[in-house]
């Protein structure tokens, strides 16, 4: 036969793999990865650490406060709940 170019070789052996199985690559959701000098990637890692720590943190509270049974109430120092209990006196 007469010699095919690669081109349309590539084609029909795209199309023969379309016909012979159902598996697909993911879409791309994200960009694709891009190159990070050192001092990035260390500020980057800091930040994801200091985020993931504050999170560890809430949720060992929450889980702390619950297995104690312990009701956080709103604290206001100025209000007058607070100040009840107190007498007012001068010293002069």
């Amino acid at each position: 036969g007469s010699p095919v170019p690669p081109e349309e070789r590539r084609l029909r052996d795209k199309k023969h793999l379309d016909e012979i199985t159902a598996a697909r690559l993911p879409p791309l959701h994200h960009s694709p990865a891009k190159l990070l000098s050192i001092e990035e990637s260390i500020a980057i890692q800091i930040q994801q650490k200091q985020a993931y720590e504050e999170v560890q943190a809430k949720l060992a509270a929450q889980k702390l406060a619950e297995r104690l049974n312990i009701k956080m109430l709103r604290f206001e120092p100025e209000g007058e709940a607070s100040m009840q209990y107190r007498e007012v006196r001068d010293e002069d």
